[in-house]
């Protein structure tokens, strides 16, 4: 089994920036592309960024593209997800997440982190 375990959200103000990081246990970390998705209230959970198991590709959602910058340490086995300019529609709560493959779609993703809350105050 592959265990996830996000940190680093917390309360921020417009323009601010937060770090998230997702640490991996269980299983060789280099194994696994890892993706970030994110839950507003009410809202439905989206693909937030995606780095393949080297970290030489990524993708990202468009709203994020250009604030967001998704990356890994294989030797600290922790995927990271560095936000700036933060924006109040940014408010939700992020989950990290590992597959085989790295891409866009949450449904294949076979293991998921406990999530983290992020804030954006106006």
């Amino acid at each position: 089994q592959v265990q996830l375990v996000e940190s680093g959200g917390g309360l921020v103000q417009a323009g601010g920036s937060l770090r998230l990081s997702c640490a991996v246990s269980g299983r060789t970390f280099s194994n696994y592309a890892m993706g970030w998705f994110r839950q507003a209230p009410g809202k439905e959970r989206e693909f937030v960024a995606a780095i393949n198991w080297s970290g030489s590709s990524t993708l990202y959602a468009d709203s994020v593209k250009g604030r967001f910058t998704i990356s890994r340490d294989n030797a600290k086995n922790t995927a990271y997800l560095q936000m700036n300019s933060l924006k109040p529609e940014d408010t939700a709560v992020y989950y990290c997440a590992a597959d085989a493959d790295y891409h866009r779609l949450e449904k294949l993703y076979d293991y998921w982190g406990q999530g983290t809350q992020v804030t954006v105050s106006s």
